[in-house]
């Protein structure tokens, strides 16, 4: 399909995501201008503008006449964004969770029976995850909160291709997301604190572990 020159910086930045998604690009790696612009048959003001927006982004990081690193991030940045996540997702629930609708429970059901399939890959299970988080803020009726959520898991699904994309990381699928049935079962009950309390605890069993706000944020 022929590229229209106004989606190139967004075609070079999905593609760019996608290869580090994918392990083609892994932390620490440097990425050439030159070599994109030959990779991606374009000029190079997309290319730059793609790379840049990644820098300001937190992906990569710019190193003047070298190139672009991949950063990698670490548990304490995983940590911080689940942080963000408690509050914006908690946030919006507390104040308008009465506003999801008996649909949107059914798609929300829907969705966890696809977060417990296990033979499946690292990767679909948690693009089911992400979809199943992004409803349930949606269903609240906001689509600021909504946005920044989709925000930060485009950043949560680097983390999570950086330390659980791997064949060798051995993750019960469905013990990753068991809280889900915990936090529609109490919103339907109007049990917003034990929602809350379950979303909790979801966020923490981030990749299978129960490392994350095992003290309390």
């Amino acid at each position: 399909m022929e590229r229209k020159p106004s989606n190139l910086k967004e075609f070079v930045v999905n593609s760019i995501l996608e290869d580090i998604y994918a392990s083609v690009y892994e932390p620490g790696d440097i990425l050439n201008e030159k070599a994109l612009i030959e990779k991606y048959d374009c000029s190079k003001s997309p290319v730059r503008e793609a790379l840049l927006s990644l820098c300001a982004d937190g992906v990569l990081k710019n190193i003047p006449r070298y190139g672009y690193e991949v950063i990698r991030l670490t548990k304490e940045d995983i940590f911080e964004m689940l942080q963000f996540r408690l509050a914006i997702e908690g946030g919006i629930l507390r104040e308008r969770y009465k506003n999801i609708s008996e649909e949107d429970f059914q798609e929300l059901e829907h969705l966890d029976q696809l977060c417990k399939i296990n033979d499946t890959d690292a990767r679909t299970h948690f693009e089911y995850n992400i979809r199943f988080h992004i409803k349930l803020v949606q269903s609240c009726g906001n689509r600021y909160v909504t946005e920044q959520l989709k925000q930060c898991m485009v950043r949560l699904r680097r983390a999570y291709s950086q330390f659980y994309w791997n064949p060798n990381v051995d993750i019960m699928f469905s013990m990753d997301t068991k809280h889900h049935i915990e936090i529609l079962d109490n919103l339907k009950q109007g049990n917003i604190d034990a929602a809350l309390e379950a979303l909790r605890a979801d966020l923490g069993d981030f990749g299978g572990t129960t490392m994350f706000f095992a003290s309390g944020v």
